[in-house]
């Protein structure tokens, strides 16, 4: 068995009388592409920033990367990269200087900065573009170095909160390719997605309904177990129950 990086058992969040994750349990493991999916509403979100170190538990427990989430989060912080659909990349800097400011957030010394630096231009076929102000880049370049900056500090476990929305479906497939090529490293990947075909990428997918983990399997397993063609009508079939709205 491969090792576990992310395990949650009960993991509880309420606000008030309203319960957004509810009594959630899962496991990780070292190397996998794991989709967590859900209709806006769902919960997905809020039990993404208790992974993340971001929003404590009301009950139930958690780690990531070995680091507990209710006591640890700053070291979580520090051992994991983030992504979100906003890329988080600073327009008005250069594309190096982007990479060394999120190099030195992540808290690598200078002379691995300048070494990351390089290894990461070089394979992004970026090093024409070290001077070039971020905001002048095309969309899908900015992804890729989004994508690229938040494995900088090579983190065991990389979040993506829907990070392909609003590309096209090209620079989408090459996005795939570098998650791919990450995954296939030992880093372990997990995404957020609206799109349901990227759902069928991911090694294993879990779909929350209404703060509820109410699948979990591979893609193949779960349109089998829900006599479906494809995972959007599985995501279709479960979503019909759901009582919590956008």
């Amino acid at each position: 068995m491969s090792k576990t990086v992310i395990s949650v058992r009960n993991l509880t969040k309420r606000f008030g009388n309203f319960t957004a994750v509810n009594n959630i349990s899962f496991d990780v493991y070292r190397g996998e592409i794991f989709g967590f999916l859900g209709a806006n509403g769902a919960g997905k979100t809020t039990a993404m920033r208790m992974l993340c170190g971001l929003s404590y538990p009301t009950s139930g427990s958690g780690t990531v990367a070995g680091f507990d989430i209710t006591r640890e989060g700053e070291m979580i912080k520090r051992h994991i990269g983030y992504m979100s659909q906003r890329f988080s990349l600073y327009n008005d800097l250069t594309v190096g200087e982007n990479i060394k400011l999120f190099a030195a957030i992540y808290g690598l010394s200078k002379q691995n900065t300048g070494k990351r630096t390089d290894e990461l231009l070089d394979r992004l076929n970026f090093s024409s573009e070290r001077n070039t102000l971020v905001g002048s880049l095309p969309l899908g370049w900015k992804q890729k170095l989004a994508f690229a900056i938040a494995t900088v500090h090579r983190p065991e476990v990389v979040f993506l909160d829907e990070p392909t929305s609003g590309v096209d479906p090209i620079t989408r497939r090459q996005f795939w390719e570098m998650i791919y090529e990450a995954a296939e490293g030992g880093t372990t990947i997990f995404v957020t997605t609206h799109y349901m075909d990227e759902a069928e990428y991911c090694s294993r997918v879990s779909i929350m309904v209404d703060g509820e983990v109410r699948a979990l399997d591979t893609p193949a397993r779960l349109q089998q177990q829900f006599a479906a063609e494809s995972m959007n009508e599985v995501f279709r079939t479960l979503a019909r129950d759901a009582e919590r709205g956008e």
